[in-house]
C-alpha cells in the first residue's frame, strides 16, 4: 500500500520522467491576483502563464499544489468534517502543458497513470471517464471521446455530460474549453444512502471523481464568442486526499494516513477515547469533531505559515473561523484549555518532506494560534453572556403569560454564532434547556445569506488575456542595475487609451515600450523610476516618464507625458532621475536592515508582511502579536544604524538557484512574493540575506542613517513601521531642532535633565489639574442632583396605585445616574424612577423599579418605548434597565409619556 507522501512523489517523478518541470507549490495567498481569496487549484499559479501574460523557460510543468476552499463561493466550512471528502485545506496535483501537449498525451498520460501496475494500478473496472457532450454552440468532444477508446476504455464506460460538468472556464472571459474527468468506482458500502446497485451518474457518495483533464482551446471575449486558441493548453488536478483513499483501500479521506496521525493527536490533546465501547451517536459526534480539528489545523498551519493571520476582514476573517471552529469542536469534546497550538506541530512532523518550508514557520505558528485561542475564550464568555441576556427576557415572558412557549430568534441567535462563535449546538441546548423553541429556519435563513454575501464579496475582477499589442512583444532588456542611462533605444510599442497606437503628440499621455531600458519596473514593494527620454539629438526631452510598470512579465511599459511628437520606430536615450533613484535604493537597503534588525531584537517569527520602498519614505508590514515597546524600537535603530556606520558592501549574486537561496544561502523569501527558478539574492555582511529584485546602494555607508518615524497595528498579528533615511533623516532631525526648541521655551524653569523631560513634566501636572477640575465638577453635579431629591419627589404620581417619577438630570455619567436612581427608590420605598440626561448630542436613559413591583412592571418594558420617543433603544432587568438615544430634543415629552407606558402596562 503507498502511503500519501510516496503517491505524492510517484505522481510527480511520472511526469518529470516525461519531460515535465516539477515546480514547487505556490503559497495559498495568490500572488497579484485579485480575484481569488486563497489559492484553490493547481493552475493559479500558472494563471498568468495561460492569458500570456508571463513566460516562462519551460512548457510542461507539474506540481504539487497546496489549496484552501473555504469563503468566498467554496462557503460549506460547516460540512468539513461530517462527510467523507470535505476539506478546508487539500493538495492538488497536476500536470501542465502550455501550447506543447493537447489532449491525445494528456489523455495517454492520465490514463497510463492510473492503470499501469508499474504505477498507481487502479483497476479499470472500477473507473469511469467523462466528456463534454456539446451544448450551448460548443461541439461535443468527438477528439477525447476517441482517445479515451483508443486508450482501451469500454464505451459503456464512456457518459457524456453538458456545461455544468465537463466545460471550464478561467472566468466571464479568457481561457475555457471541455474537460474530461476520471471517476472511481468506490463500491456499496460508499453509499451515503445505502444504495446497492446505482448505476453511475448517481450522487450518493459511491462514484467519486479522482481526476479532471482541462482542455483549453478556446478565448471566450466580452460579447461571448468563443476564438480557437493558437496554443491549445492542458490543465489537469486530481486532489491527493482521494487518490489516497482509493490507493489505501479507505472510504473517507480522513482514514487515510494524511489525517489518522493527526486525528490520534487530536483524541490525545483533547482526551477524548478512539475504542469501539462508545455509545453508536455519541461515537459519531466525537470522530466527526476530531476530523474537525484534524483538517482544520492543516488549513491554519499553512494559512499562517504562508503569511494569513486572523483578523476581522477578507483573508483573516476566513482563517479566525477556520480556528475557533476547531476549537469549539475541542470544546465539545471536553477540553476548554488551549490546545490547537500543540496541533501545529504534529502537521509539520507529517508534513514537512514536503512543505521544509514548515520546519522554519511552525513555531511562529504555534504562537499565532495560541495566541487566538486565548482570544476566542474571551471572546466565547462575552458570547454566554448574551445568550443569557438574550433568553433571560424570553423565560421571563413565558413566565409572565401563562407558560406561553416563546421563542428565540434564529437572526439573534446568528450574530452570537457568528459574532462570538457561538456553537450552534450548544445554543439548541440552551434554548430547549430553558423551555424555549429554537427557531432554526431563521437560522438558516441567516446563514444562507451571510453565504450570499460572502460569495459577492470575493467575485472580484477578473484577470483579462494580455493586450495584444504587449502579447506580442519581446521581453525588454533591463540595464538599470548598471546604469542609469540608455542611449539609442527603439520605441517598439505606444499604448494610447489602452489601444495601440502610431504615435503620441505633445501633451498626449500613453505608455511607451523601449527595446531597452534603465528604468526599474514597479515590483517588490518597490516604486517604478522617473526620468525623461530624450530624442536622438540627446538633447531635446520627448516625453516625461511619471511611472515605470509590468503589464506583462518582462516586459516594461513606461508612463509618459509627451513633451515632442513620439513615434513606433523612434530612438531616443532613456534617462532615470538620479536623486529619484538613488532615494529609492537607500530605503530599499533599509527596508533589509530594518527586517533583520526586527528579527535579531523581537524574534526569528517575525516575517514581513507588505512593504512599500517610495524615495521620501519607507513603510514594512511584519508579522508580530504585540505591540513594539518604545525601548525595543531603540534597539531595532541603534542596530541598524550601527550597520549603516560600519559600511558594509552589499552584495549581489545574479542567476542563483532558487533552492540554493534558500538552503545554502539561507535567503529570506518574502510573503507574496513570486520567484523562478533562478533569483537573484542581496546580501549584507552577515546580517541580512534575501531574495530582491530590486536597486540598492552599493554599501550600507551610502543610506545616511535610519530614523523610524512610527510603529502602530495594521490588523491582527501584523504590525507597521515607517522610516526616513538620508535626506529625509535630516529634514526630520531639523524638525525636531526646532520642537525642542519651542519645548525649551515652554519648560525653562523646570529642574529636568532634558527639554523631552521638561516638557513631560509639564504636561504630567497639567493633566493632574484636568483631573482634579473634571473630579470637583463630577461631584458638584452629584451633589447638586442629590440635593434636589427631596424637592423632585414632589414631581411623583400616582399611576394605577403605583408612585411613578420621571425627571431630567442633564449632564451626569451613568454611574451617577445608577446611583441617583438607587437613592430615589429608597426615597419612595415602593415606585418606578426613570432618569433622563443629555449631554454632547446624546441622550441616557435609566428606569429603576423597586423589587416589589418587578412581577406587575418590568423595568425594560418601560425603558423600550420611552427610548424610542428618543431614537433608541435598550433593555436590561426587570428592576433596572437602560437605553441611549440620538434625539436630546426629544428628551422632555420622553419623559413625560413615562406615566402614560406605565398606566399602558397595568392595563395589561
Amino acid at each position: 500500500m503507498l502511503s500519501g507522501s510516496e503517491i505524492r512523489r510517484k505522481f510527480l517523478d511520472y511526469f518529470v520522467q516525461h519531460g515535465h518541470k516539477e515546480v514547487h507549490s505556490s503559497s495559498l495567498v495568490p500572488a497579484n491576483d485579485p480575484t481569488l481569496l486563497f489559492t484553490n487549484a493547481g493552475m493559479n499559479q500558472f494563471k498568468d502563464v495561460f492569458l500570456g501574460l508571463e513566460k516562462r523557460d519551460y512548457t510542461r510543468a507539474t506540481s504539487s499544489q497546496k489549496c484552501v476552499r473555504a469563503g468566498g463561493k467554496h462557503n460549506d466550512l460547516e460540512n468539513v468534517g461530517f462527510t467523507n471528502r470535505h476539506h478546508t485545506f487539500f493538495e492538488m496535483l497536476g500536470n501542465f502543458s502550455f501550447g506543447d501537449y493537447f489532449k491525445k498525451e494528456a489523455i495517454a498520460y492520465a490514463w497510463e497513470l492510473i492503470t499501469s501496475p508499474k504505477w498507481f494500478g487502479i483497476p479499470r473496472d472500477k473507473l469511469f471517464v467523462t466528456i463534454f457532450k456539446g451544448e450551448g454552440g460548443v461541439p461535443r468532444d468527438e477528439e477525447a471521446y476517441n482517445l479515451w477508446l483508443g486508450q482501451g476504455v469500454a464505451k459503456q464506460r464512456i457518459y457524456e455530460f453538458g456545461v455544468k460538468e465537463n466545460f471550464w472556464q478561467m472566468g466571464d472571459t479568457g481561457p475555457c474549453g471541455p474537460c474530461s474527468e476520471i471517476h472511481y468506482d468506490m463500491g456499496p458500502e460508499a453509499s451515503d444512502q445505502a444504495h446497492t446497485d446505482c448505476a453511475f451518474g448517481c450522487e450518493c457518495g459511491r462514484y467519486v471523481e479522482i481526476w479532471n483533464l482541462v482542455f483549453m482551446q478556446f478565448d471566450r471575449d466580452a460579447s461571448g464568442m468563443l476564438n480557437p486558441l493558437p496554443k491549445p493548453s492542458i490543465d489537469t488536478g486530481a486532489g491527493l486526499e482521494r487518490l489516497a483513499a482509493v490507493l489505501q483501500g479507505k472510504i473517507s479521506n480522513y482514514d487515510t494516513d494524511l489525517f489518522l496521525p493527526l486525528i490520534k493527536r487530536a483524541a490525545e490533546l483533547t482526551g477524548t477515547s478512539l475504542k469501539q465501547e462508545l455509545e453508536k451517536e455519541a461515537r459519531a459526534k466525537s470522530a466527526a469533531s476530531l476530523r474537525v480539528i484534524a483538517d482544520h489545523s492543516r488549513a491554519a498551519t499553512f494559512l499562517i505559515s504562508d503569511g494569513v493571520l486572523p483578523s476581522n476582514e477578507g483573508r483573516g476573517y476566513v482563517l479566525r473561523k477556520i480556528i475557533r471552529r476547531a476549537i469549539t469542536h475541542g470544546r465539545l469534546l471536553g477540553q476548554s484549555k488551549p490546545f490547537l497550538y500543540q496541533m501545529i506541530f504534529s502537521v509539520r512532523d507529517l508534513m514537512q518532506d514536503a512543505y521544509p518550508e514548515l520546519k522554519e514557520s511552525s513555531d511562529r505558528v504555534s504562537k499565532a494560534v495560541q495566541a487566538e485561542e486565548t482570544r476566542f475564550a474571551h471572546t466565547l464568555d462575552l458570547g454566554l453572556r448574551r445568550l443569557e441576556d438574550d433568553l433571560r427576557p424570553l423565560v421571563e415572558a413565558a413566565r409572565n403569560n401563562g407558560g406561553r412557549i416563546q421563542t428565540y430568534s434564529g437572526e439573534d441567535a446568528f450574530k452570537l454564532y457568528d459574532t462570538f462563535g457561538m456553537p450552534l449546538d450548544f445554543m439548541q441546548d440552551a434554548a430547549r434547556d430553558q423551555g424555549i423553541n429554537f427557531d432554526q429556519a431563521g437560522f438558516d435563513r441567516a446563514m444562507e445569506a451571510q453565504r450570499e454575501r460572502a460569495k459577492a464579496s470575493w467575485k472580484g475582477a477578473v484577470k483579462q488575456t494580455a493586450n495584444p499589442a504587449y502579447q506580442k512583444l519581446p521581453t525588454s532588456v533591463f540595464e538599470g542595475y548598471r546604469q542609469t542611462r540608455s542611449d539609442g533605444a527603439e520605441v517598439l510599442a505606444i499604448i494610447k487609451n489602452g489601444q495601440g497606437a502610431q504615435e503620441l503628440k505633445p501633451g498626449d499621455e500613453g505608455e511607451i515600450i523601449l527595446d531597452h531600458t534603465p528604468f526599474y519596473a514597479e515590483s517588490g514593494g518597490q516604486v517604478g523610476d522617473r526620468g525623461w527620454l530624450y530624442s536622438d539629438d540627446h538633447n531635446t526631452v520627448v516625453a516625461e516618464v511619471i511611472g515605470c510598470y509590468y503589464p506583462i512579465q518582462g516586459v516594461r511599459a513606461h508612463k509618459v507625458v509627451a513633451k515632442q511628437p513620439v513615434h513606433i520606430g523612434d530612438k531616443v536615450d532613456a534617462v532615470v532621475d538620479t536623486a529619484f533613484r538613488e532615494a529609492t535604493m537607500r530605503n530599499h537597503t533599509a527596508t533589509h536592515l530594518l527586517h533583520a534588525g526586527l528579527r535579531e531584537v523581537l524574534g526569528k517569527h517575525v516575517k514581513q508582511a507588505g512593504s512599500l520602498v517610495a524615495p521620501d519614505h519607507l513603510r514594512f508590514d511584519f508579522s508580530h502579536f504585540t505591540a513594539v515597546e518604545d525601548e525595543e524600537l531603540q534597539d531595532i535603530e541603534d542596530l541598524i544604524n550601527k550597520e549603516v556606520l560600519r559600511n558594509e558592501k552589499v552584495q549581489v549574486i545574479e542567476n542563483v538557484p532558487i533552492d540554493v537561496a534558500v538552503n545554502e544561502y539561507k535567503a529570506m523569501a518574502l510573503f507574496g512574493e513570486k520567484y523562478g527558478d533562478k533569483v537573484r539574492v542581496i546580501r549584507i555582511g552577515e546580517f541580512s540575506t534575501e531574495l530582491c529584485g530590486g536597486t540598492h546602494t552599493a554599501a550600507t555607508g551610502e543610506i545616511g542613517l535610519i530614523k523610524v518615524l512610527k510603529e502602530g497595528s495594521v490588523s491582527s498579528g501584523v504590525r507597521r513601521i515607517e522610516a526616513v533615511t538620508g535626506e529625509g533623516s535630516l529634514q526630520h532631525f531639523r524638525k525636531d531642532h526646532q520642537l525642542e526648541g519651542v519645548v525649551a521655551s515652554l519648560a525653562s524653569h523646570s529642574d529636568a535633565a532634558t527639554p523631552a523631560d521638561a516638557l513631560k513634566l509639564e504636561l504630567d501636572k497639567r493633566d493632574a489639574e484636568i483631573k482634579r477640575l473634571q473630579r470637583e465638577l463630577d461631584q458638584a453635579r452629584m451633589k447638586s442632583a442629590s440635593s434636589s431629591v427631596g424637592s423632585v419627589t414632589q414631581k411623583v404620581k400616582d399611576v394605577g396605585g403605583i408612585k411613578v417619577l420621571a425627571h431630567r438630570v442633564d449632564n451626569l455619567e451613568r454611574a451617577q445616574m445608577r446611583t441617583l436612581i438607587d437613592q430615589l427608590r429608597d426615597k419612595l420605598g415602593s415606585g418606578v424612577v426613570v432618569l433622563g440626561s443629555a449631554s454632547d448630542g446624546k441622550v441616557a436613559l435609566i428606569v429603576g423599579v423597586t423589587k416589589d413591583l418587578t412581577s406587575r412592571i418590568q423595568a425594560g418594558k418601560v425603558i423600550g418605548p420611552v427610548a424610542k420617543a428618543v431614537g433608541g433603544s435598550g433593555g436590561g432587568r426587570p428592576d433596572m434597565a437602560e437605553a441611549g438615544g440620538k434625539n436630546p430634543e426629544a428628551l422632555d415629552s420622553a419623559l413625560e409619556q413615562v406615566y402614560t407606558v406605565v398606566e399602558s402596562l397595568l392595563g395589561k
